[in-house]
Order: structure tokens, then sequence, then C-alpha cells
């Protein structure tokens, strides 16, 4: 992993001057080329510090500072070019007619000239795999590719760092395996780094690095692994530890010689295959 591309202290934000923080006191780094999970129950604080990083909110305490900017009122329109969100309900998303018209809208915003502009278009629909619908109205589309389309939107505009806000969150695993895969292939090729927020403990098990918040505050940080050690602690705060992680405990409970607790279906099926192979 490369420096840092974000830097967040000690920052504070309510909502109302009464209320109680959504934010207290917290402290992250993002690395350059990374996967980073954010993840935490409804109310917990990860949607709102998502806003944050993205310059739609600015905190009352503490700094943040985004590919060396300090987010000030000065500097979110820059910060914002560096920084692509999808949100979680494709459908409110869209602007455009067609795919193409989508994908260019912010390419206009920006006010990319147009040779430049066909040429991102068709690279960023590549990337996600949906060069074949540049003329197909997007409510034909189903619920995982109008999410790719979304992601097409945003790197096409070429941010530094990608935020998906629970943005697999209304889709079947189908649609979610195509979304996860694509925003996968961008962040191995060091086109974007990726904060993903969430309460899905299976998506995040595919990250880099997982950051837990509760009521506001970071609880946990560490590894996948390091984290999903903590267990009870998490169900105790909201949050439903994979399945596989959950059939692989309970599997050697039962007397079966698994090796570890396995974060993915996918690495508990092939220690599964392994040992009937063996046996």
């Amino acid at each position: 992993m490369g420096q840092d591309v974000v830097k967040v202290e000690n920052i504070v934000f309510r909502y109302h001057k009464e209320s109680n923080p959504a934010l207290q006191n917290v402290s992250l780094e993002v690395k350059d080329g990374e996967w980073l999970a954010i993840v935490g129950h409804n109310g917990s604080g990860k949607s709102t510090l998502a806003r944050i990083l993205n310059g739609l909110f600015l905190p009352q305490e503490g700094h943040v500072q985004v590919c060396g900017l300090p987010l000030t009122e000065e500097n979110i329109w820059e910060i914002r070019k560096k920084v692509g969100m999808v949100f979680q309900n494709p459908d409110n998303q869209f602007v455009g007619t067609t795919v193409k018209d989508d994908v260019a809208f912010g390419l206009e915003n920006h006010a990319v000239p147009r040779e430049e502009m066909v040429k991102r278009i068709e690279w960023a629909t590549m990337q996600v795999k949906m060069e074949e619908f540049l003329d197909q109205e997007p409510h034909h589309l189903s619920g995982g590719q109008k999410q790719r389309v979304a992601i097409a939107g945003v790197i096409a505009v070429q941010p530094k760092i990608i935020i998906l806000d629970e943005a697999t969150s209304m889709l079947d695993p189908i649609g979610r395996d195509e979304v996860m895969n694509s925003v996968r292939t961008l962040q191995e090729q060091g086109i974007v780094t990726v904060i993903s927020i969430t309460h899905d403990l299976e998506e995040a098990a595919k990250a880099d690095r997982v950051i837990v918040m509760n009521n506001g505050r970071k609880f946990a940080e560490g590894t996948p692994s390091e984290i999903f050690a903590l267990d009870e602690s998490l169900t105790e705060i909201g949050l439903d530890l994979p399945f596989s992680y959950q059939l692989s405990q309970k599997l050697k409970t039962a007397g079966v010689p698994v090796g570890e607790n396995h974060l993915t279906p996918e690495g508990l099926v092939k220690e599964l295959w392994t040992l009937q192979s063996r046996s």
C-alpha cells in the first residue's frame, strides 16, 4: 500500500447543536490503493463519515485531509473531483435517457472536451463490462447492471477514491457479486482506492482492512481476520458474523478438522473439498 490519501484526525460532527455527536473524536487513515471497509449498524456513524470524506458535511471539530488537501469550504469542489460516491439505490442515480448519456453526465459537468469524453465513456463502461449496453435505457437494466453503470459514471471522471455507500444493500446475490467483482478489478489495477460503507460483514471480509463503528466512535480496526476474531463483541453491537465464519466454527465444534474460521464461502468450500478428496 502507498501513502495516506485520507487522514482524519479527531473529528466531531453533530446534526444539531443540542444533539449528541453523530461522530465523536474519530481518527483514521486510508492508504493509496487499499480497500477499506467501514462497518457498523444503523446509526453507528459510518454514513455520516462517508459524507464528510466527500465534502458533503464539514466536521465541527478536528481535521480532514484528502489527497493532500485540507477539507475546507474553499477546497470542497476540488476534493469532490478526487472522491466519487456510489449510493444505495441505483434508480435514484440515473439522470440520462441511455447508459451513454448517464456516464457522460459527470464529464459534461467537468467540461471535459468531447473527444476525450467519448474515450472515457468507452473506457469506463469497458471496466465494468457494460460497453454493450451504451444505448440501453437504464430502466431495462438489472439492479447489478445499474450499479455498474453508476460506477462507470464515477470512474469516468477519474477520481482517486471511490466510496460505496451501502451500494450493494438493495441487490440480489448475483447483482452484488457483479458490482463487487467490478470494483475489486478496478482496485487491483490501481485505478481507485476503495472505501466501502456497509453493515454486511461478508462484504467487509473481502477488504484489505476493516474499521468498525459504534455509537459514533471507532470500535475496532484491523484486518478482516483480526476483526472477526472479536466474535461475540461484534454481535453485541448489532453485527452478524458471515455465514461461512459461523459454519466453520460449528464444523470444528462437531469434530470436522477445518483448519481455520473462513471469512468467505469460497475458502470454506475449497477446504471442505480438499478434506473430502483426502478421505
